[in-house]
């Protein structure tokens, strides 16, 4: 993961410098903490780094996580997961090959349909429309596992209610995060 990352263009994480990248891999391999100015002049830092697994606070409110993950023998894909974590986290994921060229999202990732987050109908009743209706922005928050090829997925729409509505809301979800796990060259 550390020549990935070192070897990641600015236009991948544009906060960070060359330097910067190669700055984080020293320190930590020095038993410092992992923490440089970046491009606004603020800290960023260099959380976790494993040998397929990487953890960035890019910002006080982002984060980048990375993972490498194999399509056969010799083949690796990397996972990138971008989350702005302000009141309400949000995540994008994007897929690239080694060499950095993005790859399409939809051929390694499918995004699960909100109704993926709400508990069965048999067990809950039908959900009424007025509550499906409140969680009128899907936001979910990616995470990537540090020792697992898997990716989990929470619902973080009702964050942006009001408490009452998010009350009402929350007796028709799931408690646990999704999990997709790396399979066949994809997370399902």
């Amino acid at each position: 993961m550390r020549s990935v990352f070192i070897s990641m263009p600015d236009s991948v994480a544009p906060l960070l410098t060359k330097v910067n990248r190669e700055d984080c891999v020293d320190f930590l391999d020095s038993n410092m903490k992992a923490v440089v100015r970046n491009r606004f002049d603020k800290e960023s830092e260099l959380k976790t780094l494993t040998k397929d697994y990487l953890l960035m606070q890019m910002t006080a409110s982002s984060t980048m996580e990375m993972k490498l993950l194999p399509m056969n023998d010799s083949v690796k894909v990397i996972c990138v997961v971008r989350t702005v974590q302000t009141d309400v986290p949000d995540s994008d994921v994007r897929f690239y090959d080694t060499m950095w060229k993005e790859l399409p999202t939809d051929d390694y990732f499918c995004l699960p349909p909100e109704d993926a987050f709400y508990l069965p109908a048999d067990s809950i009743g039908k959900v009424q429309d007025k509550v499906r209706k409140m969680a009128d922005m899907y936001l979910v928050k990616y995470s990537l596992s540090v020792e697992r090829p898997i990716l989990e997925a929470e619902y973080t729409t009702p964050g942006y209610l009001n408490e009452e509505d998010r009350k009402e809301l929350l007796k028709y979800l799931r408690k646990e995060p999704l999990v997709l796990e790396w399979k066949n060259g994809r997370f399902e």
